[in-house]
């Protein structure tokens, strides 16, 4: 039970906190600091939301592993590309925080990263019985 659920789980976690950090505190953290600072703000950078980000990366991988169980790993990534970041892109942008230079780095970037949490998944699943 524990490896065919908590782990998957966890590992997922893993792979998409350290993707989004990577992503988001080397190589787009330029764009993101003078994004903010053209607004006036302090790109947000404390602990407290680096927990926020993980406790996302936990939900992110749930959601995935709930969407894996029904469709195939291409339908459970684009799923879950589209949950995760076109969504949460869509939002951020009509708020005006979303600095839209990082798009052409982090589409693909997020893709992998959805694909790669969902590969993760779909790897600890049971077989599917006849």
């Amino acid at each position: 039970m524990i490896r065919k659920t908590v782990l998957p789980v966890l590992l997922a976690t893993l792979w998409i906190s350290v993707s989004e950090f990577v992503r988001n505190q080397f190589l787009l953290q330029t764009y993101w600091a003078e994004h903010y600072q053209k607004m006036g703000q302090v790109f947000p950078a404390e602990p407290v939301n680096g927990m926020v980000w993980g406790l996302w990366s936990l939900v992110f991988a749930l959601v995935i592993y709930l969407i894996a169980g029904k469709f195939s790993l291409m339908q459970t990534t684009v799923l879950a590309w589209v949950i995760g970041f076109v969504m949460m892109w869509l939002v951020i942008g009509n708020l005006g925080v979303l600095p839209w230079g990082i798009l052409p780095v982090a589409i693909p970037l997020s893709a992998l990263e959805a694909f790669l949490a969902s590969w993760i998944i779909k790897k600890f699943q049971p077989a599917p019985t006849a």
